[in-house]
């Protein structure tokens, strides 16, 4: 087993709680496509080829959002260690794989907002599960709106009048995807997984089988292993936020993955949960559509279902460990 080395004025034990701490980012299929290469005054992160989904997400637009995820988790988790993180995205002269160099910019007490939002980090994940009845408050969407803005991304909450057209596409875009036989295998060696599983979606974390009638959850994570509990009723008007940028280049979505963890933790942190509807997005066809039902002036990068949920079991993660990269496998 891989031992941490010390960085950036942390002890080995810090860095690999920073570590730790990044890896629990959201990812597709709880894929968990990042590796960290870590240097005496560097983090770098870096894609996992070998974790690409390559029928979902053949251009790695999801992957790059999730390293972006990882990466905001890495600076919170910094900052929390009293270093000022200094990011650079996709360096020049760098291996193909890296995403983002992290070195420290000076050593600070970690103001409370960091503080906050750090320790929602282990309380964050996927809830597959309903949600209650209580909407989510007006101070609240502020909040989450805020919160993409500074991360130089745009949160539109979807309006009652949007609804009807985008629930057409999302479940136009469910029905394509299943009925290519290439992403049902795919998906099939992802969700439905055993519970000492380190990966992937495992029965535990895999919410109800969905059914027809529901609205906004199509995708079944239980790989047709569970049935639904007779009355479980998925609500039919949650809060639905478009997580968008200007751009669609490797930049924007290596940006939209840290407005969508800051988004996602900002929700966490207020009591609530979420959960992303993603296929609509994955489909050229019917994300093009959703970008025209935003005015066509920006790039949708993820659709988040945000409600009241109750107590659920998170995806497992990796050992952080595991997740060590060195130089030996960047030439080989």
């Amino acid at each position: 087993m891989r031992t941490f080395p010390a960085a950036l004025g942390l002890t080995p034990g810090q860095v690999e709680q920073v570590v730790r701490l990044a890896e629990m980012a959201p990812s597709l299929h709880n894929s968990q496509p990042w590796r960290f290469r870590i240097m005496p005054h560097l983090i770098e992160l870096h894609a996992d080829p070998k974790r690409r989904l390559r029928v979902a997400d053949p251009d790695n637009r999801e992957l790059r959002v999730a390293c972006g995820a990882a990466l905001y988790n890495t600076r919170l988790a910094l900052a929390h260690a009293g270093v000022r993180p200094v990011v650079t995205l996709l360096p020049h002269l760098a291996e193909a794989t890296t995403l983002a160099e992290v070195r420290c910019g000076g050593h600070e007490s970690p103001r409370p907002e960091e503080v906050r939002l750090c320790e929602a980090i282990c309380k964050r994940h996927s809830h597959r599960q309903p949600f209650g009845s209580t909407p989510v408050s007006t101070e609240d969407r502020h909040l989450l709106i805020r919160a993409a803005q500074q991360e130089g991304c745009w949160l539109h909450v979807v309006e009652p009048g949007e609804r009807g057209t985008l629930e057409g596409l999302v479940h136009r875009a469910n029905r394509a995807q299943m009925a290519d036989g290439r992403f049902r295998a795919e998906l099939a060696e992802w969700v439905g997984r055993d519970a000492d599983s380190s990966d992937g979606v495992p029965l535990s974390a895999a919410g109800p089988k969905p059914e027809p009638q529901d609205q906004w959850v199509h995708r079944d994570f239980t790989a047709g292993l569970a049935e639904r509990a007779p009355g479980t009723q998925f609500e039919s008007h949650p809060l639905l936020v478009l997580l968008c940028t200007r751009g669609g280049d490797p930049a924007d979505d290596l940006q939209s993955g840290q407005a969508l963890q800051r988004v996602w933790l900002t929700a966490t942190a207020q009591g609530l949960a979420a959960s992303m509807i993603s296929q609509v997005l994955e489909v050229p066809e019917t994300r093009h559509e959703v970008r025209e039902l935003l005015g066509g002036h920006s790039t949708p990068q993820a659709l988040l279902r945000i409600g009241h949920g109750t107590a659920t079991t998170p995806a497992p993660r990796r050992e952080p460990a595991e997740l060590l990269l060195d130089a030996t496998e960047l030439s080989s």
